[in-house]
């Protein structure tokens, strides 16, 4: 198995539909869905928010974090504004927590989108219990791929270590199965 390396911390101006900074240490014991995203970015409104949105309802809050990650990178007059933003998360009922992507001072790509080398938005990013990055993909994922990855990094927390053997229960179990007793 190739090491797993810890995500990037999320490098954000302003938090939105919560009332602390959330960091990912702070996550730790949760998986973490980050979907990145721009208002005005098609495959973002019709795709990747809608699933971000099932993702928060299907799972558990303890097993799971859902963020969006506002990353613009281009038409910044048309949705660089904060407001803009609550705007638009209040008409598409985003209630998750959304960190505005802060811009770099070069003025290239915003930071947390260039720690996570992403290609553009929709980008979903899933980070284990651990805090190591497991998914990092640009472009629309399917629900049933990505709820089987989600539910498969929940179930990692209670792996149990199994160094005994099974032992036979009664004389009605074989490896082939049990039968019931006849009476």
């Amino acid at each position: 198995m190739p090491t797993l390396k810890l995500a990037p911390a999320l490098n954000v101006s302003t938090w939105l539909n919560t009332n602390q900074r959330i960091s990912l240490e702070s996550l730790r014991g949760k998986v973490v869905l980050l979907e990145a995203f721009q208002m005005l970015c098609p495959g973002c409104v019709s795709h990747a928010l809608p699933q971000a949105k099932r993702v928060r309802d299907l799972f558990s809050p303890d097993d799971i974090a859902v963020i969006g990650l506002h990353s613009v990178f281009e038409h910044h007059s048309a949705q660089g504004s904060e407001e803009a933003l609550k705007a638009f998360l209040h008409e598409y009922r985003i209630t998750f927590p959304v960190a505005i992507d802060a811009q770099s001072a070069q003025g290239g790509l915003p930071q947390t989108m260039s720690a996570y080398q992403m290609q553009g938005t929709p980008t979903t990013i899933v980070i284990d219990r651990e805090g190591r990055l497991r998914k990092h993909k640009f472009g629309a994922e399917q629900d049933l791929t990505l709820g089987a990855e989600i539910m498969s990094l929940i179930g990692e927390k209670n792996l149990p270590l199994q160094t005994a053997s099974i032992e036979k229960q009664d004389e009605n179990c074989t490896d082939a199965g049990c039968q019931i007793p006849n009476h």
